[in-house]
């Protein structure tokens, strides 16, 4: 058989669950893409034509346009939409009717994925 030595394989494991964790992390977060405009742009966003788009700068948080009058778990407001904190890993959809799809929770007019 060929075993790699100890040391070089839990390098290996290091590095592949390192991958795992920053995929899974970065996947949950809230998308970083232009948005139709409501008002004026969310922070860290410009307009462009019908709508918001993010800045290259690299600090801009995800959004989504505010339903209602506030925001839903781990999100602030900022004009009319709310953004992602800065220590949220969690996605948001715009609740549609009265339930939220598997996987999913209620978190005012909004759903929130669940970890």
């Amino acid at each position: 058989m060929n075993w790699q030595s100890p040391p070089a394989m839990r390098k290996a494991l290091l590095v592949a669950a390192g991958m795992l964790l920053s995929a899974s992390t970065v996947l949950a977060q809230q998308p970083v893409q232009p948005l139709p405009k409501v008002g004026s742009c969310p922070l860290g966003y410009y307009s462009s034509g019908g709508y918001c788009v993010p800045s290259s700068g690299g600090n801009t948080r995800g959004a989504i346009e505010k339903s209602g009058a506030g925001c839903p778990l781990g999100f602030y407001s900022s004009g009319n939409y709310c953004l992602s904190s800065p220590s949220n890993e969690r996605e948001a959809i715009q609740k549609s009717g009265k339930g939220c799809p598997l996987g999913w929770y209620s978190s005012g007019g909004y759903c929130v994925k669940s970890r």
